[in-house]
């Protein structure tokens, strides 16, 4: 059986879908330009505010991605609404991928939202010397899911941003200098204020070391078998390391020529005889 299709019933019903569907058609085309071209325009306010704002710019990068794709989302549900095309399924999928994804990568969403934590509200900024998790270093990078600590040793230490969000952070550089405090014991029997001057003029004489604030040496504890003085200088940032391992070493040495003994941990017994 042959089927004959008529010439003229198709060219109808051409016409009618081109009547019915053209104009929403052509407004589609135009709203999907149109809005392309206010979502660009958009993104580029964002990112002059955010720069204005001194937003850091790693987060700067990111959210000004994050905004445009959910911008060009958004456009495109909205100009295939207007064809005609049922979105409610569309939309039900991609929420149940983002659910999907977000259950299988709860971990690093938790780290991202440390990193945009810590990228907003600034704890600590590159540069700066700080104590967490147990490590004390120099923040080397602050990336979106990790931040890299750089120890005097010249080690790398790659710390979670949700343990740091989540956890106590000790910035020594906020204030803009660093106090490097040294513990130092001596006999009972030494003269405290010997040692005190002698630690004094090693803490000054340190390179880097500020005069103001002053380094400070005060008797801090009394041990079971010694008297412990503190010794407090003041540096900048990049100088920290260098004046604590210079104090120490110095210190010591000062300490022996001046005569004043560093005592071993001891206990006194005495045995009563009936």
């Amino acid at each position: 059986m042959l089927l004959v299709i008529s010439v003229d019933k198709i060219l109808d019903e051409g016409i009618k879908l081109v009547v019915s569907y053209g104009p929403k058609l052509l407004l589609a085309i135009f709203v999907l330009f149109a809005g392309f071209w206010i979502i660009k325009k958009i993104s580029k306010l964002i990112a002059k505010l955010m720069e204005k704002r001194n937003v850091d710019i790693s987060l700067r990068s990111f959210l000004h991605s994050i905004i445009n794709v959910a911008l060009k989302i958004l456009l495109i549900i909205s100009v295939l609404q207007m064809v005609g095309v049922e979105t409610t399924s569309f939309v039900a999928m991609l929420g149940a991928a983002g659910l999907a994804i977000g259950m299988a990568l709860q971990g690093s969403l938790s780290n991202f939202a440390g990193g945009v934590l810590i990228l907003l509200f600034k704890p600590y900024k590159v540069g700066d010397l700080i104590e967490a998790q147990g490590y004390t270093g120099t923040v080397d990078d602050i990336q979106i899911f990790t931040t890299k600590l750089k120890t005097a040793q010249g080690r790398i230490i790659i710390i979670p941003n949700a343990a740091l969000s989540n956890g106590n952070i000790v910035n020594h550089t906020v204030n803009g200098i660093n106090r490097v405090d040294i513990m130092f014991s001596i006999d009972y029997n030494a003269d405290i204020d010997t040692a005190k001057q002698v630690l004094l003029d090693v803490a000054k004489s340190a390179k880097g070391a500020l005069s103001d604030p002053e380094p400070v040496c005060v008797v801090y504890s009394l041990g079971d078998s010694s008297v412990n003085i503190r010794q407090s200088t003041y540096c900048n940032p990049p100088d920290y390391w260098d004046i604590y391992f210079y104090n120490m070493e110095q210190g010591k040495k000062a300490l022996d020529k001046a005569g004043v003994n560093i005592p071993f941990p001891q206990m006194d017994v005495f045995i009563k005889n009936k």
